[in-house]
């Protein structure tokens, strides 16, 4: 797995940069990724000598890979919690590392997302105004109309998920580096 680790840190990184500086994460890097994954899969099973089933079910947990780690962000996504891109990463890494090690880089990019996004609030002075709009965003459907809490429009904001991803992709990578 290996060189898929590898690939999935580039994967990463490059669109962490490109997130990082414009706040989209193009097609061509992560579609590219998605549909070359599985064929990359079964082609070095083949080349290691491994017979034709046991090579087609490597494309298979690829796209198992895919599908699992793209389910959750696309739920969120489906919630306008999170964006498109962040999504197709998380397929491609997927796709790259298969269920289990995607999965794993999707779990430590989310724990990095919840460690970086309140210090990124606390820098910009923002954190406390914000943990108040959350408040207010779970409690406002069980409260009466006129007990409501007020949610600050400019106080809603979007985090920039790119980086978390390469960071949690990149602790994965280290966490499985001798297998």
């Amino acid at each position: 797995m290996f060189p898929f680790l590898i690939a999935a840190v580039i994967v990463a990184a490059v669109a962490a940069w490109i997130d990082w500086r414009t706040g989209f994460i193009p097609n061509w890097l992560t579609l590219g990724v998605l549909g070359l994954a599985p064929i990359v899969h079964i082609g070095r099973a083949f080349a290691m000598g491994i017979e034709k089933d046991a090579a087609l079910l490597e494309g298979g947990y690829s796209v198992l890979g895919a599908v699992v780690c793209g389910l959750v962000p696309w739920i969120l996504f489906q919630k306008n919690a999170i964006g498109g891109g962040d999504v197709k990463v998380f397929a491609a890494i997927g796709a790259l590392c298969q269920t289990m090690l995607g999965f794993e880089a999707e779990m430590y990019g989310f724990l990095a997302a919840c460690l970086i996004a309140p210090a990124r609030l606390a820098y910009d002075g923002k954190l406390l105004r914000t943990l108040k709009n959350a408040v207010g965003l779970m409690i406002n459907p069980f409260m009466p109309k006129d007990k409501k809490v007020q949610i600050e429009q400019e106080m809603l904001s979007w985090m920039r998920m790119g980086p978390a991803i390469l960071l949690g992709t990149i602790i994965a990578a280290v966490l499985h580096f001798r297998e």
